[in-house]
């Protein structure tokens, strides 16, 4: 009976495991399929500025110097956003791997309960006193 119902808890988790990395492969897909729509950028980058909490709390030569470096950025990121959608292939590869891996230590922890339970199973079956052991006298 302990054997059922840890091979059924241990299919159980793989079914939730598959689940959630299903579910997470999917949302995984679907933003980096719309990362440029995402942004809000419908033609491109045009510079990144710092945010206006930032120049109060940093020295001014750390702000002037910031500025032409995120501009010098601009073009990097426009880049990025538009090879995204080719990464959505690279990404179900990456899913099927990191899922497998997950069943394959889902199945080994499935494998460890069921000796485990046959050594518990042997530990008690063998702690009381064997006909076979007392000695004539």
């Amino acid at each position: 009976m302990f054997y059922v119902l840890s091979w059924f808890s241990v299919f159980g988790l793989i079914a939730l495991w598959s689940l959630s990395a299903w579910a997470l492969h999917s949302v995984a897909v679907w933003s980096v399929s719309n990362a440029s729509a995402l942004t809000g950028v419908a033609s491109g980058v045009e510079g990144l500025l710092l945010p206006e909490w930032l120049p109060p709390w940093v020295p001014p030569e750390i702000a002037q110097t910031m500025t032409p470096l995120l501009a010098g950025f601009a073009p990097v990121v426009e880049s990025l956003l538009q090879t995204m959608p080719a990464l959505a292939g690279g990404l179900t590869v990456v899913a099927w791997v990191i899922w497998g891996l997950g069943s394959a230590l889902l199945l080994l922890l499935g494998a460890g309960l069921h000796l485990g339970i046959a050594m518990w199973r042997r530990h008690s079956s063998g702690s009381g006193p064997q006909p076979g052991s007392r000695l004539a006298a």
